[in-house]
């Protein structure tokens, strides 16, 4: 038998499909239904590794644990790793398999995996109650309808409802659903069986005319208005919204156990992955962490953090030309704490030899780490366990570089000479008890009287955010109308809204 789906597609980019995804999917399982989330294409630099060694996007990852689930490559089948302005890695079921321009994906590439993606959500559909569909961009892309794969292409193919989010706070939201349907053919607009109203701040009787007349006009109601909420965002697909930073930006910051706060700039280089490393920091009471682009900026900062990349030697050279290459040098060598994680562990290392990524060929590094990088066809997908600072570390590695470490002392496969601090793990500030040791060590270091709070939890904090997730669906949706909609399909004789697709 067949499990229940839902498919959440958005007015935009941005709407709150991802939220509202893993909002209903806390939302299924605290009521006993097991569940899974599905996106069929991602476009993010933002990725996880499975346990299996495949990468998907972490925004899966992370709706996967609001199923309270292991994720698996069958939850994001198609993941799209820009690497410039019009050429991605395409990602097939967790495994690289070449880079395509977006001409050359679109063009017929796209269209040959909506079989793929198919299989993919059928066997998820065999084996949970319910499969949770994220969207992309908006389903009325009408350059792109002949080949979609994850919106209206996948809702057909599946036969899958399809709740269509709109983001109030941005404005011109009823417009955006009525010309969201609109815009789509007949047998498309058979699948919409309504809105849902995200970010909305006010009286919701204010709202509710305009809702009954967006149900006459388009035959189709709202299935619920939930309000504007702080810091609500799980693992961003791209931008530089951290989830957890903009927890502590946005609400009352809990003050720093100890005399002093610990300020972190984290380098903003291009095709910046996997920025969510730092969101276990800024979780931290008296850690303030930003973004950074000017080499005067790193002086007040206790740590700097060079993060991982998907452009290794276009981010060293981006790092040169605004002088913030000479900047992180001199910080090394005054014993100032330098963390660099993946790509920019390669780039503090002495030289990058780089055939795949950039194809470069040899490019000089930063020099203040013993380590030679050799880009290999191969890329490395792993979730390695360890202990470094006394304190067990888990993490995960997503590089094509091969470091090739020839001194310093070890640190997490990686190395450490003075203050500076290399590795490829993903995720380790995640573990709280090596983050209280590494951040006592920076304080140290900076001479701050700084002290980590003793119990913070990242891992709690994140149920804790999917909760407030699952009590949004819960108070704020018509819940009924919503399992109805995942158990029985769009309702029949939903009105067509002209024009419709153009020809």
């Amino acid at each position: 038998m067949t499990g229940g789906g839902l498919l959440v597609a958005g007015t935009t980019s941005d709407a709150g499909k991802s939220v509202v995804t893993a909002g209903i999917c806390r939302w299924l399982v605290r009521q006993g239904v097991k569940v899974a989330p599905f996106k069929a294409q991602n476009m993010s630099l933002n990725s996880f590794v499975t346990k299996e060694g495949a990468e998907i996007g972490r925004a899966q990852a992370m709706q996967a644990q609001a199923c309270r689930v292991e994720p698996t490559a069958l939850m994001n089948p198609v993941l799209l790793k820009p690497g410039g302005e019009s050429s991605s890695q395409v990602v097939l079921l967790g495994k690289p398999v070449g880079e395509l321009s977006a001409r050359g994906y679109h063009g017929g590439r796209q269209q040959k995996l909506l079989g793929t993606v198919l299989d993919c959500l059928e066997q998820l559909r065999g084996t949970y109650d319910a499969v949770i569909c994220e969207g992309a961009g908006s389903p009325a892309e009408i350059n792109l309808r002949r080949t979609d794969i994850v919106n209206m292409g996948i809702a057909r193919g599946a036969g899958l409802p399809v709740l269509v989010v709109g983001d109030i706070d941005r404005g011109g939201v009823f417009a955006s659903f009525f010309g969201t349907v609109a815009l789509l053919s007949r047998e498309d607009q058979e699948c919409v069986a309504g809105f849902l109203v995200n970010k909305f701040r006010g009286d919701v009787s204010l709202l509710e005319p305009g809702l009954d007349m967006l149900k006459g006009l388009t035959g189709r109601p709202t299935y619920g208005v939930l309000p504007f909420r702080h810091g609500l965002g799980i693992d961003e697909e791209d931008g530089l919204r951290v989830s957890l930073r903009g927890t502590v930006r946005e609400s009352v910051v809990a003050p720093p156990v100890g005399e002093d706060v610990l300020r972190v700039a984290v380098c903003a280089v291009p095709l910046m992955s996997n920025f969510t490393d730092v969101d276990a920091l800024a979780a931290e009471p008296g850690v303030v962490v930003r973004f950074v682009d000017r080499p005067e900026e790193l002086a007040d900062a206790d740590l700097v953090i060079v993060p991982g990349t998907r452009g290794t030697v276009r981010a060293l050279e981006w790092l040169r030309e605004r002088g913030l290459a000479e900047a992180l040098v001199r910080r090394a060598a005054e014993q100032r704490p330098v963390l660099g994680i993946c790509g920019g562990f390669q780039i503090l290392g002495e030289h990058i030899e780089d055939d795949v990524e950039s194809r470069r060929g040899h490019v000089e590094g930063l020099g203040v780490l013993p380590v030679r990088v050799r880009f290999a066809p191969e890329k490395t997908l792993t979730r390695p366990e360890g202990e470094a600072l006394g304190e067990r570390v888990e993490g995960y590695e997503i590089h094509h570089g091969v470091a090739d470490v020839t001194g310093g002392d070890p640190f997490l496969d990686g190395c450490r000479v003075g203050q500076t601090w290399g590795t490829h793990w993903h995720g380790s500030l995640e573990s709280d008890g090596f983050r209280r040791a590494f951040l006592r060590g920076v304080a140290a270091a900076a001479g701050r009287r700084f002290e980590p709070a003793p119990d913070t939890s990242f891992a709690a904090l994140r149920e804790e955010q999917l909760d407030r997730l699952g009590d949004l669906i819960e108070q704020h949706a018509d819940t009924d109308a919503l399992w109805r909609l995942i158990e029985s399909g769009a309702p029949r004789g939903l009105p067509f809204i002209p024009p419709g697709a153009p020809a």
